[in-house]
């Protein structure tokens, strides 16, 4: 691959990590920043973050029962789960930075998504979950996400957010939900 291929420094997750704060976050501390509460919150620690991207890691994928299983197994498809609660979790560290609390978002659409292995639940060990903000307004978000265990890529893809609006209601396939 030549220079053509490659992804501009200020594009790439390792340019960000260079400006990460290495403040290690727990799960409780995780849990006061995110919607996303009891056994539904997947990431068990914050090992870094920057402006522009965190860092996480996570053991949830090996507990029984899972909330996002079926027939035990956990689909590869739910670690983009796992890559817009980090988004979460980042946009909860910099409303915290800034003074001001979180906007609750809605996950609305994800793109260029590649998912390298059918199911996840096997995988023993950690797996790093990394967040990179790609485009930042006052009422949406659009970000990168990667999901790795040992090194090996398992997902990544975008992921776009807007902003909840508590005056609006939101029609699904099921109805209207408060």
């Amino acid at each position: 691959a030549g220079a053509a291929d490659q992804s501009p420094p200020w594009q790439s997750f390792e340019y960000h990590t260079m400006n990460m704060v290495a403040q290690a976050l727990s799960r409780a501390e995780i849990l006061k920043l995110i919607p996303h509460q009891g056994s539904m919150c997947l990431l068990d620690r914050v090992c870094g973050w920057s402006d522009e991207a965190l860092e996480a890691r996570t053991l949830s994928h090996l507990r029984v029962p899972h909330p996002l299983a079926s027939d035990g197994r956990l689909r590869a498809i739910h670690l983009c789960e796992y890559g817009a609660q980090a988004m979460a979790i980042h946009g909860g560290l910099l409303g915290l930075q800034r003074g001001v609390p979180a906007q609750p978002g809605l996950l609305v659409s994800l793109r260029a998504v590649q998912l390298n292995c059918d199911f996840f639940e096997t995988y023993s060990g950690e797996l790093v979950v990394r967040a990179e903000s790609l485009l930042v307004q006052p009422a949406s978000w659009q970000y990168q996400f990667t999901v790795l265990h040992g090194g090996e890529l398992l997902a990544t893809g975008r992921a776009a957010v807007i902003a909840a609006s508590n005056n609006k209601r939101v029609v699904t396939p099921d109805g209207e939900l408060p």
